[in-house]
């Protein structure tokens, strides 16, 4: 018998019916508790009445439960009430995956992302010892921003994932609806048509019968009856790919065909395998020019698969793609396979272990080791940090209480301790960077301190100091000099620099880098090795000498970041899938929209009503002049305005103020009719202009040569523009109070400060400190949006200008919080409505390459 809407069950009071079928009803819900929506599902009476099965049922679950994947469906809760027993699950909305099918076959893109995703699903799964049994399209879901979730572990069942056998436990009795028989037979292995023993490999020819159909349309194997269905599955191949009469790339062809052999041993082994030739082929399809595979792994035995010519070509591809130093071909290994962020990594003192932190599947930062021939990776018994140096010595520099500063980089507390384990001595507060010194000894730091960031080496020793920010620091294997990448402004490009540790001979080896991240140096010591980028986004690996002769080592189509270089030449670096994101909350809407669609989109402005934001796109999806876009909060089509960087909207969002990225002159760009006004500010360099509340004047970010950076005001009629702060103000965005007289934006110590418009003294805000950044002013001028990161989220409360009382306002955190680097910032409108945020995520996969030179 259905639930009646307000009948509860423990907490959660029913709100309406979703959907039923064999193995129960499922309800959407809300929790009282946590105040969220969630799904229940009630089981049937035929459960419920069989002691076994509803055991059974329950323990598989809670070991389902335990994955917590973001491509799995959640398993919050179970409960028993009034003999109603039910599971609580996350609620998703969308449809599913059947649902997609029901107009034919899918875009071949479309088909890699959702493929993609499954396939880590279930490489989640199998790692925990569980295998589904029943994937078929009705099992997978959709969400409307194009997240995939694995549905329904109803027929799961335990294996040894170390063996490979069984472990007879079965969650429930299979039973489906009549006429739907079909639909899971269609996708069952040989295997289990035959009622033989079944492991993980079961599940990759059901997920080769899913890719089959979305790339065609057609499930492979289907007939008229399920008799002639299980004989085609046992004796036939489906039919050829090229036969659908759409482009499907011949080595995607190879994919299908590995997972859909008869015979399990010639099947994938694994679905990480799986999911990394997918990731690679889709990675190939983004390269203009030679289809190239993005990313390539040697093959070990037993993992026999023909990858096709654009994968196993992708070495030498990478090789042609550099001035070629080296005779020889690069060779890439893989060596992590979680979903997450990698954030540092090192050569052990045997120069054969490996030592890297990582945030995976939104888990704070912890430590592993590996060894690139033994496959895995083992958590090292130190407290959650990130790898920052490793000693000769053995002895470990980490960061503990590590947090993000901004969107750029992370800070913690400098704290040694060994490898094998321990307590860990803590050193010193807010360092973004360290690194030992060649015989252990010594250690050097890039710490934050008074709103600046400055270089230490030893530590208590200052070289030097700057108000943009340090990372990578190294110091060379003679000990007698450092080297960084140096910051100066709010972004992450800048130069390679080297100072003497006696503080003098700073010299900058090689810059204009738009984009540099991870820096090494080569064995010998005549060269420093990074990666960055002077246009786009795809980072290279570069060396440069000791006198600034630079060369390229390595080309690839990713963005990546270098970690260290062993003795003899290999290379440790990441691949990482950088992405900026955003969502929005319109007022009176109960869920957030995800306003992705590009590639490094932040978010600039926000209209009072939260209906509207200003935002601009600075990566591979703004081009190579960036882009200034408007977009309504329900989620419509975003509009691009111009060129450039900026999206700050007038008070009558008829205007957005922008500028361009080669001479950063000010540009107001019109949201409807009308032409693009320029007002030259040069020779000061314009960033992140905002309009003033009487929309006839312009504050922005503005820098004249050989002078430090301040805030400028301007009149959109023309003049020139007029500076309101001392020098050196940190980069921070930049908020006119209602009624024009005071900007909002960091102050010199690094702590949210009011600038009078007039040029008067700065005053801070009482009750904030250095980890806050305020965003947004309230309704009614008193008080201001005080954002302060936590970890994947951001916490927002509503600081009073005038006493520093403080009052919560909300906690914001991505739906999915894996790889979320931080927060970037937070527009709330002033009624505190509505509020649009953008996001930073990496995804990265550790590597390891050999033969460069």
């Amino acid at each position: 018998m259905s639930l009646d809407p307000g009948t509860r069950l423990g907490p959660y009071e029913i709100v309406a019916l979703i959907g039923a079928g064999g193995m129960g009803e499922v309800y959407r819900a809300r929790d009282a508790r946590l105040h969220r929506d969630v799904a229940i599902k009630v089981l049937p009476e035929s459960v419920i009445g069989d002691a076994d099965s509803l055991s059974r049922f329950e323990r598989e679950a809670r070991a389902v439960a335990a994955l917590s994947h973001p491509n799995i469906l959640g398993i919050f809760d179970f409960g028993n009430e009034g003999g109603k027993v039910f599971a609580v699950t996350e609620l998703l909305e969308g449809r599913t995956l059947r649902d997609e099918l029901s107009d034919g076959a899918l875009p071949v893109r479309r088909t890699a992302e959702y493929a993609i995703q499954i396939a880590r699903g279930l490489a989640a799964a199998h790692e925990r010892g569980i295998i589904h049994r029943d994937l078929k399209p009705e099992n997978v879901f959709v969400t409307r921003d194009g997240r995939v979730k694995i549905l329904d572990f109803g027929l799961a069942k335990r294996f040894d994932a170390g063996t490979g056998s069984d472990s007879g436990i079965q969650t429930a009795s299979h039973r489906t609806d009549p006429g739907t028989i079909m639909g899971t037979v269609g996708y069952m292995s040989p295997e289990q048509v035959r009622g033989k023993t079944v492991d993980h490999r079961t599940d990759i020819f059901s997920f080769g019968a899913i890719l089959y159909e979305m790339l065609t349309g057609k499930a492979p194997f289907k007939r008229e009856t399920a008799s002639d269905t299980m004989a085609a599955i046992l004796k036939e191949e489906p039919q050829e790919l090229a036969e659908s009469g759409r482009n499907i790339p011949p080595s995607l062809d190879r994919i299908v065909r590995h997972c859909l052999e008869k015979d399990p041993e010639r099947r994938f082994h694994a679905a990480s395998d799986v999911a990394f030739d997918l990731e690679a082929l889709s990675q190939a399809s983004s390269v203009s020019g030679a289809k190239i595979a993005a990313g390539a792994r040697r093959r070990f035995p037993g993992t026999a698969v023909a990858l096709g010519a654009a994968i196993l070509l992708l070495p030498l591809a990478w090789w042609l793609g550099t001035r070629r130093s080296s005779s020889s071909i690069p060779d890439f290994r893989r060596l992590t396979f979680e979903r997450g962020t990698v954030t540092g990594g090192r050569y052990g003192p045997d120069g054969q272990t490996i030592l890297f932190a990582a945030a995976w599947n939104g888990e704070p930062d912890r430590l592993f080791s590996t060894r690139p021939q033994a496959g895995g990776s083992t958590p090292l018994p130190v407290p959650d940090a990130s790898l920052l140096s490793v000693s000769k010595n053995g002895e470990l520099a980490i960061a503990v209480h590590f947090r993000s500063v901004n969107s750029l980089y992370s800070a913690g507390t400098l704290a040694r301790v060994p490898i094998s384990g321990g307590a860990p001595r803590e050193i010193l507060e807010n360092v973004v960077s360290a690194d030992w010194s060649p015989d252990g000894s010594e250690l050097a730091a890039a710490q934050i301190l008074g709103g600046k960031m400055n270089l230490q080496y030893p530590i208590g020793k200052r070289l030097y100091e700057t108000g943009g920010w340090i990372s990578h620091i190294r110091v060379s294997p003679d000990g007698r000099s450092v080297a960084f990448l140096d910051h100066p402004g709010g972004s992450d490009g800048g130069a390679v620099s080297v100072i003497g540790r006696d503080g003098k001979d700073k010299r900058e080896l090689s810059k204009a880098w738009v984009s540099a991240e991870g820096l090494a140096w080569s064995p010998d010591g005549s060269e420093v090795w990074f990666t960055g980028t002077r246009y786009g986004a795809a980072t290279k690996l570069y060396a440069v000498s000791r006198g600034g002769r630079e060369r390229l080592i390595l080309t690839t189509p990713n963005e990546n970041t270098l970690w260290d270089v062993a003795p003899d030449g290999r290379v440790l670096m990441t691949e990482d899938d950088w992405r900026a994101q955003m969502s929005a909350l319109r007022p009176g809407d109960k869920q957030e929209h995800d306003l992705s669609n590009l590639d490094y989109a932040l978010v600039r402005g926000i209209t009072p009503d939260g209906s509207l934001i200003g935002f601009d796109e600075t990566g591979e999806g703004g081009g190579d002049t960036g882009g200034v876009f408007i977009r309504k909060t329900d989620g419509s089509p975003a509009i691009r305005l111009g060129d450039g960087g900026g999206g700050s909207m007038s008070p009558d969002g008829k205007w957005v103020a922008s500028y361009d990225l080669e001479n950063a002159n000010l540009i107001l760009l019109p949201t409807g009719p009308g032409q693009p006004v320029r007002l030259p500010t040069a020779p000061i360099r314009c960033t992140f202009p905002v309009f003033m509340p009487d929309g006839e004047r312009i504050v922005f970010r503005g820098s004249e040569p050989g002078r430090g950076e301040r805030i400028f005001i301007i009149d959109r009629k023309g003049g020139k523009p007029r500076p309101i702060t001392a020098e050196g103000v940190p980069y921070s965005p930049l908020t006119p109070s209602a009624d024009g007289r005071l900007i909002l934006a960091l102050g010199l110590d690094g702590r949210p400060t009011l600038f009078p418009v007039d040029g008067a003294a700065p005053t801070p805000i009482p009750g904030t400190d250095l980890e806050d950044v305020a965003t947004q002013w309230s309704a009614d001028g008193k008080s201001v949006y005080v954002c302060r990161a936590m970890g994947p989220a951001v916490r927002v409360t509503l600081v009073n200008v005038a006493s520093g009382e403080s009052k919560p306002w909300k906690v914001i955190e991505p739906s999915d919080p894996a790889g979320v680097h931080a927060v970037a910032r937070v527009f709330p409108t002033p009624d505190g409505r509505g509020y649009a945020y953008s996001f930073v995520r990496i995804l990265s996969t550790l590597l390891e390459v050999k033969g460069l030179k």
